[in-house]
């Protein structure tokens, strides 16, 4: 494969995407999951298929190539701004907002694929990942997502850690209103960046997976951040390097390697290897 690196430009494209969605999708997912939040991921991710889809059709319909990427995300930020309105809607059945979000993702995902004759290859590989599938413009938007993702959580780390451990204190200090609706957007391009290496029916398990491991083996949120990140490089590393020389989808592979990074650390735990307690609220 390293050769492959350099000799052709659409395996450096997918690396390069491969390693930035191994950094934002666990970093991100780290919050989502100490939020129990971990099903937004997967009402986004179907919403985003409903985008994909309908970009396919759209280009079949017009007669020229739209970017299903950035319909996509589109359809993604408004996937997450719908849930934030419905949370509001039901302030005491919060969670009812991503069952209805996901219906309706699926619900667009179905009538516009039918509307596009059905699956091509193209739309497969971003069910499913594709390796081949990254262009120089995916490249340079995913680049772009994953500098904003670094930013918003630079600048708002100790805003999203408050409203993450203590939601009642951030809620007297006004802060969640507004980041509720700047971190779920966040969530969204994740979402976006990430789908075209590990697919988007396989996005949310990149961003739970590494975080559910590295719980095993730390005893502080950083480390859990940093542990969740390192889990998701080897993950996007061994996952690339083993689909390139099997030929068969990156996103299985991903998802099946960081399934295998999960069961060891559990076996460690298991076996005495232990932590010094669960992930605690220290800054």
């Amino acid at each position: 494969m390293i050769q492959a690196l350099i000799d052709y430009d659409f395996i450096r494209y997918s690396f390069i995407s491969g390693l930035i969605a191994g950094l934002i999708a666990p970093l991100i997912g780290t919050f989502i999951v100490i939020r129990r939040l971990s099903l937004i991921a997967d009402a986004l991710s179907h919403v985003t298929l409903g985008g994909i889809t309908f970009g396919v059709y759209l280009s079949s319909l017009v007669g020229m190539t739209i970017n299903p990427l950035i319909t996509g995300i589109i359809f993604s930020v408004f996937g997450a701004l719908g849930i934030e309105r419905l949370r509001g809607v039901y302030k005491h059945y919060q969670e009812l907002a991503i069952p209805i979000i996901m219906s309706f993702g699926v619900a667009l995902s179905v009538l516009f694929l039918s509307l596009a004759d059905g699956f091509n290859q193209d739309l497969f590989g971003y069910l499913f990942g594709s390796i081949s599938a990254v262009n120089s413009f995916d490249l340079i938007l995913i680049s772009v997502i994953g500098v904003v993702v670094l930013i918003f959580i630079y600048l708002l780390y100790k805003e999203m850690f408050l409203v993450s451990f203590d939601e009642e204190y951030a809620n007297v200090m006004n802060i969640s209103k507004w980041i509720h609706f700047l971190f779920i957007i966040v969530v969204a391009l994740v979402i976006s960046a990430s789908m075209r290496i590990v697919g988007i029916l396989l996005v949310s398990a990149l961003m739970t997976l590494p975080v559910a491991a590295a719980m095993r083996v730390t005893s502080s949120f950083k480390q859990l951040m940093i542990m969740s990140v390192i889990f998701g490089e080897l993950s996007v590393i061994i996952g690339l390097f083993l689909s390139f020389h099997l030929d068969v989808s990156p996103g299985g592979t991903i998802v099946l390697i960081s399934l295998a990074l999960l069961a060891v650390t559990i076996i460690l735990d298991r076996i005495g290897v232990k932590r010094r307690g669960e992930p605690t609220e220290s800054i």
